[in-house]
């Protein structure tokens, strides 16, 4: 063959060619259509709520008031010495007013937390992030907000109970000691000048400005306590609500175990949250009881003197303060014994013989 090769071509009857373009139609209208739905993912559940949060430095002063308190009421009135008076009168006045107060209101927040219904309804709101970051500024710009939570009165019992009972057996004991300065007179000794009198005026005042620290073992037990009701060493608090109004040391104690229980009360909000110690008439309580010390021992000389010091102006002044501002009730005074007087004695001496009346002439 000479000419070119002629290329072969398919053959197709045309009776195919509907369906062909039928399956090509159907092609390109499954490509244009509705895709598959995705299977069904479920949404992350929520993050969990922060736990019950108090702050570290805060559990420091609700232990280092406690201890405090457990020294100065465990101050025995029976003196034998001049130094066991200077002992006791060191360990009373180591005490500083604005720590004494913020550690008053973190132990109070404590004692709280101990309460379930009060802490039960607070963790309800700890789950939503929105409506516990609104709570906690809520209670922060306005602790009275407190005073009207679920299980409010409850947990204002123990916190009364809890701090109206320490400022009490404080008074209680300040009374005893106060009264061991007069009847400790009869020994020689207590009529002697206390030696070295300025610097035991001066070691007051320092010891009025130091910090004080919490044992080991109370600030563990602390920091068990304020985990709430379940935490494994209870504070052996006798249940029992107290109705409103409550006083501001209360009030504030309850607004801190609010803030700890929706887990917002922790190292990262201690500069908002310290406000909540500012009890301006409390804090003038004790400052008044400190100013009445010095005075007390700057006229001060014999050893009799430094024990009514201690006794009146540190524990009676410092418990008092505790009483009213917890809003407790002082305890009654004691009854002193009526001492009835001595019987008149009858003389043994033979009567006079009564004079006649002079005769008239």
């Amino acid at each position: 063959m000479t000419g070119k090769l002629r290329t072969m071509k398919p053959f197709l009857p045309a009776r195919f060619a509907p369906a062909l373009a039928a399956i090509a139609l159907a092609a390109v209208l499954a490509g244009c259509g509705p895709e598959a739905p995705a299977p069904y993912v479920p949404p992350p559940p929520p993050p969990p709520p922060p736990p019950i949060t108090l702050a570290p430095s805060l559990i420091q002063e609700a232990s280092a008031w406690r201890g405090y308190m457990a020294r100065a009421n465990a101050i025995s009135p029976d003196f034998k010495n001049g130094e066991e008076i200077q002992v006791s009168l060191r360990t009373a006045a180591a005490y500083e007013p604005k720590q004494f107060l913020r550690g008053a209101v973190a132990y109070a927040a404590i004692v709280a937390l101990q309460d379930p219904v009060f802490v039960a309804e607070l963790r309800k709101v700890a789950a939503d992030p929105a409506k516990r970051i609104a709570m906690r500024d809520q209670l922060i710009s306005n602790p009275n907000m407190a005073t009207i939570l679920p299980g409010a009165e409850s947990a204002a019992g123990l916190v009364l109970q809890a701090l109206g009972n320490e400022g009490a057996r404080m008074v209680v004991n300040g009374r005893a000691v106060k009264q061991s300065a007069y009847s400790v007179q009869h020994s020689a000794w207590s009529k002697i000048a206390v030696p070295n009198r300025e610097a035991r005026l001066i070691a007051a005042k320092s010891l009025s400005a130091t910090p004080m620290t919490g044992e080991a073992a109370d600030v563990m037990l602390m920091q068990q306590a304020s985990t709430g009701p379940t935490a494994a060493t209870p504070l052996g608090l006798t249940p029992g609500a107290a109705p409103p109004p409550w006083s501001p040391l209360v009030v504030r104690g309850l607004t801190l175990a609010a803030l700890a229980a929706i887990g917002e009360a922790g190292e990262e909000n201690l500069a908002a949250i310290t406000t909540l110690s500012a009890e301006p008439n409390a804090a003038y309580c004790l400052n008044m009881a400190k100013l009445n010390l010095y005075q007390c021992l700057a006229v001060s000389k014999p050893h009799y003197e430094d024990i009514f010091c201690m006794g009146q102006h540190i524990l009676i002044d410092t418990g008092a303060c505790m009483v009213k501002w917890s809003g407790a009730t002082m305890p009654p005074e004691p009854i002193r014994p009526v001492v009835a007087p001595a019987p008149a004695r009858k003389s043994t001496a033979a009567a006079a013989p009564a004079k006649k009346p002079p005769v008239r002439r």
